[in-house]
């Protein structure tokens, strides 16, 4: 356990229970920023974590997330938000967390430590061929992350491993491992700081990827969106009055006949026929670029 780099005393820490409050307040964002910067060095993991990620949504299988803990409570936030910013269908995208939404309520440590647990999530959620599993766990050894890796790669499925100290099991057994090496916290050991915020802008950075990959993303507009609220009904509007180029009665008109589909709607704004344009966009695989450039 201490060879742990999360679990090793940081430099700044010494006497920070003395210090005054603005002071400690910097040395603690200045460790976050530190843990942030460390996600550079895996940039290339990222990417190939994204390409196979999309690679399995745009044929149809499941990118999945599982962790414990906090590290899971990052998983989920990422996973939770696909849906809503990418209209990826909530079924393609299963979330393993330790101890299920009961455990989300009162955190328990020792359901981290349960593989058959994980193994049973894996089962449930239908891993297999052509699936995905992104599996998060700052120190890389939680046996629940371990176990649902390994039983996701059983079952077929390709896991990446994200992980924040080198060296360690996750990572040796991912298929494409992830290192964010963010070293100690300034609360030794806490992960739920520098590691979970560092895991958090990796499954930003890896979602985002995932999104432009499977044409969802245009000019940085959210052009795939669930528009299931009034501020995203108006945000898909804006939309697609920006990138089609025309007022906001046009706008709503398209969206409207394309029932609420913005990239359809974009391009019935322009002049398609709903028919036209969505199979326009089924021959470019969802991609909007070659049909407006």
């Amino acid at each position: 356990m201490n060879a742990r780099s999360t679990e090793a005393r940081h430099s700044a820490s010494t006497g920070l229970h003395a210090n005054a409050s603005g002071e400690v307040l910097a040395l603690a964002l200045d460790s976050q920023i530190n843990a942030l910067n460390a996600l550079r060095p895996a940039f290339p993991a990222i990417e190939k974590a994204a390409e196979a990620g999309a690679a399995a949504l745009r044929s149809g299988h499941k990118m999945a997330y599982a962790g414990a803990g906090s590290s899971g409570l990052m998983a989920m936030a990422d996973c939770l938000e696909l849906s809503g910013t990418f209209g990826v269908p909530v079924d393609r995208t299963p979330m393993l967390f330790a101890g299920g939404a009961e455990a989300l309520l009162h955190m328990r440590g020792s359901v981290e430590d349960d593989p058959v647990l994980a193994q049973d999530d894996v089962e449930r959620a239908g891993l297999g061929e052509g699936d995905v599993l992104l599996t998060v766990s700052a120190s890389g050894s939680t046996p629940y992350a371990l176990a649902a890796a390994e039983a996701a790669q059983a079952a077929g499925a390709v896991v990446v491993g994200i992980a924040n100290v080198p060296d360690t099991l996750l990572l040796a057994t991912a298929d494409i491992p992830v290192l964010i090496d963010t070293g100690a916290e300034i609360i030794a050991g806490s992960t739920r700081l520098g590691a979970a915020t560092a895991q958090k802008a990796a499954l930003n950075l890896l979602s985002v990827m995932v999104g432009i990959k499977l044409g969802h993303v245009h000019d940085g507009h959210m052009v795939n969106l669930v528009a299931d609220n009034a501020k995203l009904v108006a945000r898909a509007a804006r939309i697609v009055g920006e990138l089609a180029q025309v007022p906001p009665p046009v706008a709503e008109a398209a969206l409207l006949a394309t029932k609420g589909a913005v990239k359809s709607a974009i391009l019935v704004a322009r002049g398609m026929a709903p028919d036209e344009a969505s199979a326009a966009l089924e021959r470019t695989e969802g991609h909007l670029a070659p049909l407006l450039d």
